[in-house]
């Protein structure tokens, strides 16, 4: 080893204070758990707030959605640099900081009185959530190293499996109860709690060696990520025609796919210390997990906004009526969670996977097929039973799969892009189904108040179509005036039922039909299921034509915890 190489090189210790005792794991676990918790939370706890927040700050939908799209944005762009900030200054330290900016942020995010301020402390949470959750997967491989490792990532899966689930019951109870802004003040109390059990209970792990930031990676990665989100989000406004001058919404996109292009040709030819390093898709374990996690993020943010949008606008419940109608969800999925990761370590996580991804397919084709502008909202709980089946079978046999047969070396970077995968699936689902909502809202509406208009006398139509485009697409209701003043006293009655049955039938139809590209998403997910190594089937690390990089290989006879061999099945 080199001079050079030795300076790079510290040993793996644990600070002094409350981490220089033995850590209890279990306890460390909690605090990791509720850390997550809060994070994961806040990627679903604003949909149900979308039509009150709309109201409030006087704004469009995709205005609002821009508040969910921003702060997962914020959150996958970064998360391949935070990854490594973990190695280099301490998982704990990193954990921590993340804690105080994000629970910083939400007090901000809550004090907001305009969009533009909210989106901006949207975004400086989704930073405190990429410096904290690549730290989570680093420290439970540190503090369960043997055969307890499934158990933990359970307990860790059914967190973070509950609070995407809760997410809309939570902010419906706060948003009825005490106003929008407390869905992000509870994170202020939550966040404060964390920290302080955080810094008591969770082991301060120094790191073996400094790392080398890749700052063309850096930079390369997060420009292309926020061109095609931005170029998504935005199409619609601008009819998918010119930005600025010539520059067109496909132009920024295609830009934005080239300079991810570029990014993944930098990681391929970069032998310092590449922030991807692309022997990590070696093991096929590994690069499906990472695509089949990426179609759960994708499904997971984009299936809440149209379903909030249909138990609110069109079935007329209250925000907290229509978080209760996910209840069964999150039971069934938070519950499963720990007896799923006791079960990845006995069966091969692949058969889990696809069972889960299937499950939650079915239950959005028949949440699809049943939904209706009259529909009792309890008729949709056998569709709702199955999705949150489905989400406990593959939230925690994923996490098994991908990291399993990782080596210790690369379990920074491959947690890193394990979870900017979940991200960018999450965050161009909020993007692409947010946009095709819109324009599925628009034109259903606009078709079923062509149908309304043909019930009324002929000389009457035009007033009454005119009366209907006083409800956008961002309003999400009938207009707000009484009745059309071009109708008679003896149709005002009879007008406005027709507003209003064609706004709700719009916004079912464009339920439905957005819930369809979702499904197909999960089918195609779980073809990368079929495609997982069954247990047993275990890789080599490194594929013979792509040896080892010394800068960033550790020997394994240097890092005892990786020579316990993992149980049966759990990858």
């Amino acid at each position: 080893m080199s001079d050079t190489s030795r300076t790079r090189e510290a040993r793996d210790t644990t600070a002094g204070g409350p981490g220089s005792r033995a850590a209890n794991p279990w306890a460390a676990l909690a605090a990791l758990s509720l850390g997550l918790f809060m994070i994961v939370v806040d990627t679903s706890i604003v949909s149900v707030a979308v039509p009150t927040m709309v109201r409030d700050l006087n704004t469009g939908l995709n205005a609002v959605v821009w508040v969910t799209s921003v702060y997962l944005l914020t959150y996958a762009v970064p998360m391949l640099f935070t990854s490594r900030l973990g190695d280099r200054y301490g998982p704990k330290r990193v954990f921590v900081a993340g804690l105080a900016v994000f629970t910083a942020a939400s007090l901000c995010a809550g004090l907001s009185t305009g969009v533009e301020t909210l989106i901006a402390a949207r975004a400086a949470q989704g930073l405190g959530a990429a410096l904290l959750t690549p730290q989570t997967l680093a420290l439970i491989t540190h503090l369960f190293p043997g055969g307890d490792r499934g158990r933990a990532m359970g307990v860790l899966g059914g967190a973070s499996g509950l609070a995407t689930v809760t997410g809309p019951l939570l902010g419906g109870v706060l948003v009825d109860g005490l106003g929008w802004q407390w869905i992000f003040y509870v994170n202020v109390l939550v966040g404060t709690a964390t920290l302080a059990l955080s810094l008591l209970v969770i082991p301060d792990r120094r790191p073996r060696r400094a790392h080398r930031f890749d700052l063309p990676g850096i930079l390369l990665s997060g420009s292309g990520l926020l061109l095609i989100v931005f170029g998504i989000q935005n199409g619609r406004a601008y009819d998918w025609g010119q930005l600025v001058g010539p520059v067109g919404v496909f132009h920024v996109i295609a830009v934005g796919v080239a300079l991810l292009v570029a990014f993944v040709v930098w990681q391929r030819v970069n032998r310092r210390e590449p922030l991807v390093p692309l022997r990590v898709f070696a093991d096929r374990n590994f690069s499906m997990g990472a695509l089949t996690t990426a179609v759960l993020g994708f499904t997971l943010t984009g299936m809440f906004l149209p379903l909030v949008i249909y138990l609110q606008s069109a079935l007329g419940l209250s925000p907290t009526d229509a978080g209760i109608v996910t209840v069964p969800m999150a039971l069934v999925s938070g519950l499963m969670g720990p007896f799923i990761g006791r079960l990845s370590d006995r069966v091969s996580g692949k058969y889990l996977v696809m069972t889960g991804l299937l499950g939650m397919a079915l239950g959005l084709a028949v949440i699809a097929a049943q939904a209706r502008a009259d529909l009792p909202p309890w008729q949709l709980t056998p569709g709702l039973l199955v999705c949150g089946f489905g989400m406990g079978c593959v939230l925690v046999p994923v996490n098994n799969v991908a990291m399993g047969t990782v080596p210790a070396d690369l379990q920074g970077a491959a947690s890193g892009v394990f979870f900017t995968a979940r991200q960018l699936g999450a965050v161009l689902g909020s993007a692409a189904i947010g946009v095709l909502l819109q324009a599925r809202i628009a034109t259903a509406t606009a078709h079923e108040a062509d149908m309304a208009a043909a019930r009324l006398p002929a000389r009457y139509r035009r007033d009454f179509l005119e009366y209907l485009r006083a409800t956008s697409s961002g309003a999400l209701g009938p207009p707000d005036t009484e009745t059309p003043s071009a109708l008679p006293a003896h149709l005002a009655r009879q007008g406005r039922q027709l507003a209003e049955q064609a706004v709700h039938n719009g916004l079912t139809q464009a339920t439905r039909e957005t819930l369809v590209p979702l499904i197909a998403v999960l089918l195609l997910g779980t073809l990368a299921g079929a495609a997982m190594r069954r247990a047993g089937q275990r890789p080599s690390p490194f594929t013979p034509d792509q040896p080892p990089d010394p800068l960033t290989t550790t020997p394994l006879t240097t890092t005892p915890h990786t020579t316990t061999p993992l149980r049966k099945g759990s990858s």
